[in-house]
């Protein structure tokens, strides 16, 4: 699944960089599309970087950072259509996929801190004599 994500997060950041090079040059506009295009393309930098983490507790610090960037990205495109300043449909299907990809991130990091905590319960409990609730 993690590279099916690396490589999703590479082709959103691809679509979003078509789409604001799509954009008409606009001083707001301008202001908008280099934030989204941060943003957006952060993600899967820090998703890539997060698979290559030292630890679990790594990785999920990692995701954390991923998934506040993609939120990031949802504010961004959120403000693009609101304002109608963009073709709403290129940034409702931007917007479609961004959140997604927070779900897909909101999960990974669910299920590692899971398994973070049940290693650390094992592990305390191995060297307890007393039974933890």
């Amino acid at each position: 699944m993690e590279k099916d994500l690396e490589l999703r997060t590479k082709r959103f950041a691809l679509a979003v960089i078509k789409f604001s090079s799509s954009l008409p040059r606009t001083r707001e506009l301008e202001v908008l599309a280099r934030q989204l295009l941060r943003a957006a393309t952060s993600i899967g930098a820090n998703y890539r970087e997060a698979n290559r983490g030292v630890s679990r507790a790594d990785f999920a610090n990692k995701v954390g950072t991923v998934q506040k960037e993609a939120a990031e990205t949802q504010y961004w495109l959120e403000l693009l259509i609101e304002s109608n300043l963009c073709p709403n449909q290129a940034a409702a299907s931007l917007q479609e996929e961004s959140s997604e990809l927070l779900c897909d991130f909101y999960i990974d990091r669910q299920k590692i801190e899971a398994i973070t905590f049940s290693t650390f319960y094992f592990t305390l409990s191995t060297f307890d004599d007393h039974p933890r609730p």
